[in-house]
């Protein structure tokens, strides 16, 4: 098979690139802009395009598919050239579909949480030698990629409700008709492409629709609208599950999970990521893991990478990064910092990065998001809200949609990491969320640096 990739630069576009060209496949590629890591790993596996840019010259009728990324855009010369020959498009979680339709299919959806549940699961099945290909949307360690495809009989899928492609305006999990499938909540986002709270809805109604027959929905019963959402879904051919939070302690720093085996030690923390704990057992339980081999395999998670990710730490100071950029993420990842150091001075820092939440009607719904940490620093772009064409913003309405005291606005990263760097962190916890990288900040160079000078 001769597969190309229109903007094989993407996290998830680059990792199946590797994972096909593992599995013998020809592939080529291109893109206009792509960054680390992807370069160098493409690079190491000789998947570079020798140039940047778009080439149409590149698509010809020996190339049996070409598999669209989101960078692309609708007018892509590659696109049109792959149109115009008739060659077969698809977009990422078509293809995904595409390879995995004869095998046993588990997709993990909501709006928080899916990479971390979907993490858990992959580290259980690998801790317990059972095979399975995968799509994941972190490293993970003891994983090369995020993506695996071969000939095993189940693969594990991270479910995403963005859209599939420039082409394709389905959302990315309506197309992988799980077997086994769980939803860990439901929190509004992406208002660009679903622009009322119902409309976002709906996209998991739908979900739920398309669970094959005879088939298992997991569900948070914490999360009231996706409780009602399950309850009152018409699809009666699959069985529906629902999980909470398991009893646990939190002892010398350590939580301790209080199950009917044993009390299991963990490396995680956090009432959110212990409700997602629950669901991964429960998914777990469905392809066959007893209790005692998914408690003995889960003590030894160490979650998924920029998912509370601990960077560095000393006896007296811990800094920790995390993807959260959402209002839910952001309430979630600060109360269980604050949960697990409760005598600590806990600093909360999160960036307003994405179209939502720099849109100034959606602003509101970050009210009270970080009222845990004892500080907050809110830092965005005037930049970033100009590239994105969103309609200005101050800083005196961004810290009034926080509704907390302790926020502090920031427009410039430089002077808010300088500051970081000049508080005293005895006895503190530094806490730094977003999905991009306060514009170039390396979070675990300056971390790292924080505790080792202290």
């Amino acid at each position: 098979m001769q597969i190309h990739f229109i903007a094989i630069g993407g996290s998830a576009m680059h990792n199946l690139a590797i994972a096909l060209h593992k599995k013998g496949y020809k592939i080529s590629g291109s893109d206009d802009e792509i960054f680390e890591p992807s370069k160098s790993r493409l690079a190491q596996h000789g998947l570079l395009p020798k140039i940047e840019g778009w080439n149409e010259e590149q698509i010809t009728k020996d190339i049996d598919a070409v598999i669209l990324g989101m960078h692309a855009r609708i007018d892509n010369p590659e696109l049109i050239k792959a149109k115009e020959l008739g060659v077969k498009i698809y977009s990422y979680p078509e293809y995904i579909y595409e390879q995995s339709k004869n095998k046993r299919r588990v997709v993990i959806g909501g709006s928080h949480g899916k990479t971390s549940i979907t993490a858990m699961i992959l580290h259980v099945l690998q801790q317990n030698n059972m095979e399975a290909d995968y799509m994941v949307g972190a490293q993970l360690e003891g994983f090369d990629t995020m993506v695996k495809i071969t000939d095993a009989p189940i693969i594990i899928l991270e479910g995403d409700e963005y859209l599939s492609s420039p082409i394709d305006r389905r959302p990315k999990f309506h197309l992988y008709h799980p077997n086994i499938a769980l939803l860990s909540g439901i929190a509004w986002d992406h208002i660009n492409v679903f622009p009322t709270f119902d409309n976002y809805v709906e996209q998991f109604n739908q979900f739920i629709h398309l669970i094959e027959p005879n088939g298992f929905l997991a569900y948070c019963n914490h999360d009231d609208t996706l409780k009602n959402l399950v309850e009152n879904n018409t699809n009666t051919s699959i069985t529906k599950m629902a999980y909470t939070t398991p009893k646990y302690e939190i002892r010398n720093g350590t939580t301790y999970l209080q199950s009917d085996v044993a009390e299991v030690p963990l490396q995680i923390f956090g009432e959110h990521n212990l409700q997602n704990l629950n669901g991964a057992k429960l998914i777990c339980h469905q392809l066959g893991i007893s209790d005692t081999d998914f408690y003995r395999a889960i003590s030894t998670f160490k979650g998924a990478a920029k998912r509370l990710e601990l960077i560095a730490k000393n006896d007296t100071c811990a800094v920790y990064k995390d993807f959260a950029h959402s209002p839910s993420k952001l309430k979630a990842t600060t109360k269980a910092v604050k949960q697990q150091y409760p005598d600590r001075n806990v600093v909360a820092c999160m960036e307003l990065h994405t179209f939502s939440s720099l849109n100034k009607s959606f602003l509101g719904e970050y009210h009270q998001s970080m009222g845990d940490a004892d500080e907050a620093y809110v830092y965005y772009s005037d930049h970033t809200i100009q590239h994105k064409k969103l309609e200005k913003i101050t800083p005196e309405e961004v810290k009034n949609a926080f509704g907390s005291e302790n926020i502090t606005v920031v427009n410039d990263s430089k002077a808010l990491f300088e500051t970081l760097a000049q508080k005293n962190w005895q006895n503190s916890v530094l806490l730094l969320m977003s999905s991009g990288n306060f514009d170039g900040i390396d979070l675990n160079t300056f971390g790292k640096n924080l505790v080792k000078e202290m």
